[in-house]
């Protein structure tokens, strides 16, 4: 079963999930606790039945896609989306189907994890924010869009850690303050996730214009610390922010991000309760998620799995955090289509700010990355409606 975690606990795992792997060696320092009794552990026992997902439906909207990863869309639907590998950013109709190449990035250098990532738009929709690696670092750039085309692209900031090829982060939002909000990943180098003078392993706040946001809590673009590996990012309905984390060997999280909260990496993964440190809300064996995309929608949170190749949702009971331990503000999860469409890496909520499109979510597959198994129409994009 899956269970809420305390805001400084952790969530129960399966003994088993102990020893499985979810891409790496252990990190020196690290330590795996057990969840303790008030954290929410998600597993394939609450999965449900092939075929049954709770009153989903399903459309395809595009097909033959390589290693898609971001998504933004318009208020009217239109949907833009990345392509980690071959640095494409492509436009997508979901009414018609229609799928056009926008423009490559000629600069994205591609490998393992890294390449062509996360993307915003701008709340007045007048520039397209795309996350990316280059040669050994990551940065954000903002492109003019008028509705047809991109233009060519300017540097916000530059000199994320990058080049290690896994452990990248690079999921981006626009929170309802319009500031962007970046997910990074400690570029293997375990340490730099508690440095607050670093950009790895961290949640960031950022304007629009690339400038660390005005209120920081360490007077640079550092907004939450001690993060793994952070691939998504999502508001709900309370303006709360929460990000869905890679662990190493054990503990998958989902977490309450907090601004100046260290949520433990490396000395931690999954729940600690330790005085300083911030414990996740819900975790999963690795085995069951190796987390990427997160969207809030139809008063849930929906987290797409790799490794565990499921949709999890996590419906909200709608408590306040200021008033309640974090394990009343989550229900049990639940997964979707364990199996049936292979690894999930992206979501995205429709339609935008309330946007004349119908509500439905969209929901990327990942099976052309590499490490997955490759099916007739891979990689495709689907709208869920229910």
């Amino acid at each position: 079963m899956i269970r809420p975690v305390g805001r400084s606990l952790g969530l129960v795992a399966l003994v088993t999930s102990l020893l499985v792997g979810c891409g790496g060696d252990p990190d020196p320092g690290q330590r795996a606790n057990a969840p303790s009794a008030t954290t929410r552990t998600g597993s394939p026992a609450d999965d449900l039945a092939p075929g049954d997902a709770a009153g989903l439906s399903s459309e395809e909207i595009s097909t033959g896609l390589t290693s898609p990863w971001g998504l933004a869309a318009t208020r009217e639907g239109t949907v833009l989306l990345s392509e980690r590998d071959t640095g494409r950013l492509l436009r997508l109709e979901p009414a018609t189907g229609e799928t056009e190449a926008l423009r490559t990035l000629p600069d994205v250098v591609p490998g393992g994890e890294a390449g062509l990532l996360g993307l915003a738009l701008t709340p007045d929709e007048s520039a397209l924010l795309a996350y990316y690696t280059v040669e050994a670092t990551s940065r954000i750039v903002s492109m003019p869009w008028d509705g047809e085309r991109l233009g060519e692209p300017v540097v916000l900031l530059e000199g994320i850690p990058g080049g290690a090829g896994f452990h990248q982060g690079g999921r981006l939002v626009i929170g309802p303050d319009e500031l962007l909000y970046v997910g990074t990943g400690d570029n293997g180098v375990p340490g730099s996730a508690q440095d607050t003078g670093s950009l790895s392993g961290k949640v960031l706040r950022l304007g629009l214009d690339g400038r660390p946001a005005p209120g920081n809590p360490f007077d640079n673009e550092v907004f939450s610390y001690g993060h793994r590996n952070v691939e998504g990012l999502a508001f709900d309905d309370q303006g709360r922010l929460w990000a869905s984390e890679f662990g190493a060997n054990a503990y998958d999280e989902l977490n309450l991000i907090e601004a100046g909260a260290n949520y433990g990496w490396p000395q931690v993964e999954g729940s600690g309760g330790e005085a300083g440190l911030t414990d996740p809300v819900v975790v999963w064996s690795t085995a069951d998620a190796s987390p990427s995309g997160l969207a809030f929608w139809d008063g849930s949170l929906w987290m797409a799995a790799l490794r565990g190749e499921r949709l999890w949702e996590v419906p909200l009971t709608g408590a306040s955090a200021s008033d309640q331990p974090s394990a009343d503000l989550v229900e049990q999860p639940v997964g979707h289509y364990a199996g049936e469409l292979g690894r999930l890496r992206s979501v995205l909520a429709l339609p935008r700010d309330g946007g004349p499109g119908e509500s439905g979510l969209l929901l990327a597959t990942s099976n052309t990355d590499g490490r997955g198994e490759v099916r007739d129409g891979d990689d495709r994009v689907l709208l869920l409606r229910r």
